[in-house]
């Protein structure tokens, strides 16, 4: 195993300790291989349009905005092969969250993520990536032939 040191103003290393307590870490050299293997794997993920990939994308919008309902579902529609599953919740009188579950090339799932979140109305749109291994299709013996798709590392 490698060792490093790293510096740390004061105010940081409080906040940084309290983290640690909060999600029960042991050590910080516990917490910083948590934090760095995380933002490895979120930039390698980014970085990654060839490859298969499950997805959540979520975001608010107003619904009052001018037929952007509508406009959603369409790009809903239009993506069915993407599009798992959607649950949709009203937070006020005017604004309602959506949680899509995607899946898909990694490209494709990106490219339909920006479309949604690019409509003018929907805020607060984060698009959260796992990657996956797609396993030949098979049967299990259900009568069906479908693919497997196991998250990598």
């Amino acid at each position: 195993m490698e060792r490093f040191t790293i510096s740390l103003a004061e105010e940081l290393a409080r906040e940084f300790d309290a983290l640690i307590a909060e999600r029960g870490y042991e050590n910080r050299s516990e917490a910083v291989r948590d934090l760095l293997r995380a933002h490895l794997d979120r930039l390698r993920e980014s970085r990654d349009l060839d490859g298969h990939c499950v997805g959540n994308l979520s975001y608010v919008y107003n619904h009052h905005e001018r037929e952007l309902a509508e406009r959603l579902m369409a790009i809903q529609h239009a993506h069915h092969d993407l599009v798992v599953s959607t649950m949709h919740a009203h937070l006020d009188h005017d604004h309602c969250i959506e949680s899509a579950i995607l899946k898909g090339p990694a490209r494709e799932v990106r490219r339909f993520a920006d479309a949604i979140c690019a409509e003018r109305g929907v805020r607060h749109g984060q698009l959260n990536v796992v990657m996956v291994d797609l396993s030949p299709a098979h049967s299990h013996g259900h009568g069906h032939r479908h693919a497997h798709a196991r998250p990598q590392r």
